[in-house]
């Protein structure tokens, strides 16, 4: 299980589950290095515990008020961060590495990243600290400032947990008039020879993603998906997060996420048996009740470190070389993956700090109340809150074509609408959720991420789920009281984006049929959308002072 390499060196790649992370003696010898290690970073194969030597060194681990609350999180996603945490940090001590955990309720807990680093300098008098590069700019803007400040020397390594670097995204987005997704993914299928027949993509294209739309069958449903029981930190856990945390979004009730390598590795085997083989035809699927269906509901798993990016995608592939997968399955999960998700990450940190400020459509409304109450009329977007409210979880189209497309409908500001996509999903970090909202969702960016807005009327909801013949809106209606409000909201916001967004190709068409249209036609769409808007609560907000 542990591997003791020269000069008492630990491997932490064979690691035990185990041990308490709230106990243990205090470090008291004067140490090496000091390793701090984030609630987000919490893979053995960590670049700042490479060389970590046992008896010299200090791992650092705390749990902080600055990153519980900067934004209001949901309550899952905090137990599920704080639990996983303290599981870690049992693997690290089982493997007789000294731990430094502050915990959330440790009367001398400093309240942030900066003064806990602060303090154990202070107390451990480190000849040097070493942290992997944070995920989020805000927080590596913070620790940089730190470091600055310093009483000892300050090493930042690189996240090697992801398959291309910033450098490497960088070099390769450097030429390129559009940085276009599609084509970033085939250099990454190409480097990783993932679904690759020698040099051609196995199967003879790239992307399968038109095979992955299809309607649930009426009468189909999803494989039941096991309950997970709670491993031992998440019950302290729960209890310290309800009593700090009241006014936080979502339920605690339901939570069952994975909170150790192990759980996440059960369920990651579930899926390969159960969800992956249907996975490609009903990714797209909208299913009103249906909080899971067959998405694997790994990206918490992904994002902390739990699981491994490459070795999921090489499971998946084998899968698919073995026939329990087709290949449409197969591709659309790597190319999530390695794709989409390597993708966002590498937009996220060319583009910042300006990419946060974007407003390319000018949007200016509030977000609705309904996204954080699910009080609406409105089935497939009141199914979507409930989902996210009971789980801290809703599926890629219920992020882009529900919510990301109707706030972009409504013109929901982006400050607004970012803030709740990270308030609210258990799986939301800064790297990942801005390019989706910003860039995907709801084109705030202005085409970076996505080569056109992903805007839709209702027919798209109907024609994807079940949730229009249960809600009292008329999917087919447009100006009728009982219409489907997707549909003057769409026409009427191709209508004021007309000289940003007709000359797009991909917008052709809907422009064309928005031309047969009379000026009378348009200004009731207008009047109609406007007062769905108010209607809604999505109303305009103060201008910026100044």
């Amino acid at each position: 299980m542990l591997r003791v390499l020269c000069k008492g060196q630990v491997d932490l790649v064979d690691l035990a589950e185990g041990g308490a992370a709230l106990a243990g003696p205090p470090v008291q010898r004067s140490i090496s290095t000091l390793r701090l290690v984030l609630g987000d970073q919490l893979s053995p194969g960590l670049s700042a515990l490479t060389g970590l030597e046992s008896s010299r060194d200090v791992v650092l681990m705390a749990e902080v008020e600055s990153e519980a609350s900067y934004v209001r999180h949901h309550r899952q996603k905090l137990v599920l961060v704080f639990a996983a945490m303290r599981a870690h940090a049992d693997r690290l001590r089982s493997a007789g590495v000294q731990v430094r955990y502050v915990a959330l309720d440790d009367p001398d807990n400093a309240g942030d990243l900066a003064s806990e680093l602060q303090r154990a300098v202070r107390d451990l008098k480190p000849d040097r600290v070493v942290r992997t590069a944070c995920g989020e700019w805000r927080l590596e803007q913070v620790l940089g400032t730190w470091a600055e400040a310093a009483a000892c020397p300050v090493e930042v390594r690189e996240d090697s947990r992801f398959l291309c670097s910033r450098q490497d995204f960088e070099a390769w987005a450097s030429n390129r008039r559009d940085l276009t997704m599609e084509w970033f993914y085939r250099d990454m299928r190409r480097r990783t020879g993932l679904l690759m027949d020698g040099g051609q993509p196995s199967g003879g294209v790239w992307n399968l993603d038109r095979e992955n739309r299809k309607r649930l069958p009426r009468g189909l449903r999803p494989p039941p998906r096991p309950a997970m029981a709670p491993a031992p930190h998440v019950g302290p856990v729960m209890a310290l997060v309800a009593a700090r945390f009241p006014d936080h979004f979502g339920d605690l009730a339901g939570f069952s996420w994975p909170t150790t390598a192990q759980q996440a590795e059960a369920g990651f085997v579930w899926f390969l048996e159960h969800g992956l083989a249907g996975f490609g035809d009903w990714q797209d699927a909208l299913v009103e009740g249906e909080s899971w269906l067959w998405h694997a509901a790994i990206s918490t798993s992904l994002n902390l470190g739990l699981l491994d990016p490459m070795d999921v995608c090489r499971r998946v592939e084998t899968a698919y070389r073995e026939g329990r997968a087709p290949l449409n399955a197969a591709e659309g999960f790597i190319r999530q993956v390695i794709g989409w998700r390597e993708f966002v990450r590498g937009v996220y940190w060319l583009k910042m700090p300006d990419y946060v400020r974007r407003n390319a459509l000018g949007a200016d409304r509030s977000l609705p109340p309904a996204y954080w109450t699910g009080e609406t009329d409105m089935a497939c977007l009141a199914d979507t809150v409930r989902n996210l409210r009971e789980n801290a979880y809703a599926h890629h189209i219920q992020r882009l074509m529900v919510t990301g497309n109707l706030a972009m409908l409504l013109g929901v500001a982006p400050a607004e609408i970012n803030d709740w996509y990270m308030s609210v999903f258990a799986d939301a970090f800064e790297w990942v959720e801005l390019p989706n909202t910003h860039g995907m969702a709801t084109f705030a960016d202005g085409g970076i991420v996505g080569s056109k807005p992903y805007a839709a009327s209702g027919a798209y909801i109907h024609r994807m789920g079940d949730h229009c013949a249960t809600c009292r809106y008329d999917v087919k209606g447009r100006l009728e009281d009982n219409a489907c409000p997707f549909n003057a909201l769409y026409w009427d916001f191709l209508d004021r984006h007309e000289a940003l967004l007709a000359g797009q190709g991909r917008m052709m068409m809907p422009y064309r049929n928005l031309s047969r249209m009379t000026s009378d036609m348009r200004d009731s769409i207008r009047h109609k959308a406007e007062k769905i808007r108010m209607e809604l609560g999505a109303r305009p907000l103060p201008a910026p002072a100044g």
